[in-house]
């Protein structure tokens, strides 16, 4: 990894940063924090979500920026200008790498590419497109501190989820109704099983064994996690309407499916 030991900001970099408090360090005191191994991984799969990009990696550089991490993007072959983007966005904080991948593959197989490239001792996966926020990610990797193997996020919290379209609307009534089925076929303690907003420690990652290549992953992730006694628990999270592009995900034909493949995790 490129570690570039720099104590100074940039004018610019002052004046983004000029209402945030941030930590003092000596100049030896920085260079070691820099070149840390990572404690914390952040994988972010990605396909053309370059404007989104632009901000929430800058969002997440200043919300840890006490905390070594790396910044995984694992992107199906988009062609917005988002290698050369993360390219920029390295050269400027020496923690983000991206792994192109030919063509669209699946969320659920970008996601295990990310957690198994990763290096950190704990590894944070999100959605891509600003719909979960920099303060949440925070507060999954303060929660797995106390303890636990696996914390989720939990969208489907009263004010939780925000809702200022139809689409969206539809979509939350369809992912909090199917997320209640799914708990009450399995009768796990978790009530959200499809959010990609969640934390892992990388040892008990490499615990489980996950197949699936679409979002149902998810899922299966959690399932496996139980088999395997992992101390999980989840947190309430935010859940915001994309900011730049389109979704790509077909509700009505990804649904079914997820639901399909859960039943078949809990009998295989």
């Amino acid at each position: 990894m490129k570690m570039n030991c720099m104590l100074f900001l940039s004018d610019k970099q002052n004046e983004r940063h000029a209402n945030t408090v941030r930590p003092c360090y000596t100049f030896a005191a920085y260079c070691q924090l820099i070149m840390t191994d990572p404690v914390l991984s952040i994988v972010l799969p990605t396909y053309k979500e370059r404007e989104n990009l632009t901000v929430f990696i800058p969002q997440i550089e200043q919300e840890f920026v006490a905390t070594p991490i790396e910044i995984i993007i694992v992107d199906d072959n988009s062609a917005d200008g988002t290698v050369e983007l993360v390219a920029e966005l390295n050269a400027q904080y020496s923690n983000v790498r991206i792994i192109v991948r030919p063509a669209l593959l699946g969320i659920g197989s970008a996601i295990r590419r990310g957690y198994d490239e990763a290096h950190g001792e704990f590894i944070l996966s999100s959605d891509a497109d600003l719909s979960f926020s920099v303060a949440d990610m925070r507060r999954l990797f303060e929660k797995i501190q106390e303890g636990f193997d696996l914390v989720t996020g939990y969208r489907h919290n009263g004010g939780g989820y925000e809702r200022k379209t139809l689409s969206v609307k539809i979509k939350y009534l369809f992912s909090k109704f199917g997320n209640q089925v799914v708990q009450k076929l399995s009768r796990l303690r978790t009530r959200d099983f499809s959010a990609n907003f969640r934390i892992i420690r990388r040892d008990a990652w490499h615990k489980i064994e996950t197949r699936e290549n679409t979002n149902a992953l998810l899922a299966e992730m959690i399932v496996k996690s139980y088999r395997k006694g992992l101390r999980i628990t989840e947190i309430p999270v935010t859940f915001s309407e994309r900011r730049f592009g389109e979704s790509k995900l077909n509700l009505w034909k990804e649904a079914p499916k997820f639901l399909f493949k859960f039943v078949k995790f809990l009998f295989v």
